[in-house]
């Protein structure tokens, strides 16, 4: 399996970068303390659970700036892919090629927010997407069809994700 982690993990990031997710949760076990001395922002999801927002404070577009002391549900999750790869089921090509256009479809979504004045530097995706579907609608303005598009772009995009990261 590490060499599936190698060979695909450095071109993907979607699990880091909010494509995948919103948060992460901790789990016990997890030091919050010393994650948040490494970079992670931690705020209460429940009374009784921390986590970190998406994307990732601590991931640089490629890598995890703290693998060796990452949380143990980033240390836990393997996406559907990697499974895949892992057990001979599909070439790490063809897997890079399945993570090259989800890939597209993010940066499609991204465009598209940002054509629609949404900054997503420090939010995730889903919440840039939900502002974005919340804001009035001037039905003169170009927006309609912006809304548009983006909402056909999130479509497939979680078509993409659903079929190949999250199974």
């Amino acid at each position: 399996m590490t060499d599936a982690v190698d060979q695909l993990c450095p071109n993907c990031g979607l699990c880091c970068d909010s494509t995948l997710f919103a948060d992460v949760e901790l789990r016990a076990g997890d030091d919050e303390k010393r994650l948040a001395q490494l970079g992670l922002s931690l705020k209460e999801k429940s009374r009784t659970k921390l986590a970190f927002a998406q994307p990732c404070a601590c991931f640089d577009g490629k890598l995890c700036g703290i693998y060796a002391d990452r949380p143990k549900r980033c240390r836990l999750f393997e996406c559907g892919l990697l499974k895949k790869v892992g057990t001979g089921e599909m070439s790490a090509g063809a897997a890079l090629k399945k993570i090259s256009e989800a890939r597209a479809l993010a940066t499609r979504v991204r465009d598209l927010l940002s054509a629609l004045g949404q900054p997503q530097e420090t939010m995730a995706l889903t919440k840039c997407y939900e502002q974005a579907m919340h804001e009035p609608i001037d039905l003169a303005g170009d927006d309609t069809e912006l809304r548009g598009e983006l909402m056909m772009a999130v479509n497939d995009l979680m078509q993409a994700v659903q079929r190949d990261f999250l199974q």
